[in-house]
């Protein structure tokens, strides 16, 4: 069973450093054996079952993206995603602002390399497995309608990470 944890955001985080205090955040993570690249994590959470009527629904306002699109996203390929574009990018971590700039997406891993040293500022789990994470920032968070939705939108990001941590089981 995959347990999906939804610990404090690390502050060395690329959305702690580039999203402050100004925006709603969160953080979700996820415990997956083996090490998985930032391109698998982006791959499996993209391409899931979970993901896909999010994807749907951007196809029909134009901003769709399909398996093509994944792929040059996950091989860091393109600037844009779907209704994103790359806002930062290091080699365990991804930020990504949508076309308005009011919803950032951060998707991220970490682990211990072989030898058991630290791999990266984000925590680690013990060797042989990895953290993968999902965050997201939002501005103007308090809004008396968003307000109401983040039961709603924490649901649904714990079960788009348990997707993608399944994908990558």
């Amino acid at each position: 069973m995959i347990q999906v944890t939804a610990p404090q955001l690390p502050p060395e985080s690329l959305l702690a450093r580039r999203r402050g205090s100004e925006c709603y955040r969160d953080a979700f993570r996820a415990s997956v054996a083996g090490e998985v690249s930032l391109g698998e994590l982006i791959t499996a959470f993209f391409s899931s079952r979970t993901f896909l009527t999010e994807r749907m629904a951007l196809h029909l306002i134009g901003r769709g993206a399909g398996h093509a699109e994944i792929a040059a996203l996950a091989a860091g390929r393109t600037q844009r995603f779907a209704a994103w574009e790359v806002e930062a990018r290091e080699e365990e971590e991804l930020l990504m602002h949508d076309f308005l700039d009011k919803t950032c997406c951060w998707l991220a891993v970490s682990s211990r390399g072989e030898d058991g040293a630290l791999d990266g500022p984000l925590p680690v789990p013990e060797t042989g497995r990895t953290y993968i994470w999902f965050g997201t920032a939002v501005r103007e968070f308090e809004g008396p309608i968003v307000s109401r939705l983040r039961g709603a939108h924490r649901w649904y990001a714990r079960h788009l990470l348990e997707a993608a941590a399944r994908r990558l089981g």
